[in-house]
């Protein structure tokens, strides 16, 4: 633990999408016979998307407004794609990209604070 790396914010958040993607891309490939494996990581993912929506709807949530409504409607519609992925009528590949998409945020803003300190 003494070696292990301090990690801020962002980049828990990173390696929390990181292992998740990871987990939906693999479960996404498999999900012919293993439903369990798949659901186990559409549920961590909306997990994870619950936290960042209560997070955001948070009064004391320093991120510019515009970008807070948007994080809460990408939760909004992972909670709605997943329902759609667990009844065979969707890809679980939408949600790999949103969740790419978000990673590629939290890195340009790192790198961003970084430049600025």
């Amino acid at each position: 633990a003494a070696r292990s790396p301090l990690r801020t914010s962002r980049s828990a958040e990173y390696q929390a999408f990181s292992e998740i993607i990871r987990r939906l891309g693999r479960a996404g490939q498999a999900h012919s016979g293993r439903f369990s494996e798949l659901a186990a990581a559409i549920h961590d993912n909306r997990a994870l998307w619950t936290i960042l929506a209560s997070d955001v709807a948070g009064a004391d949530n320093e991120l510019p407004e515009t970008l807070r409504a948007q994080i809460f409607y990408l939760a909004e519609f992972t909670d709605q794609h997943s329902r759609k992925v667990l009844k065979g009528q969707a890809d679980v590949s939408v949600l790999v990209e949103i969740n790419t998409a978000v990673m590629r945020g939290l890195a340009a803003a790192s790198a961003t604070a970084e430049v600025a300190s």
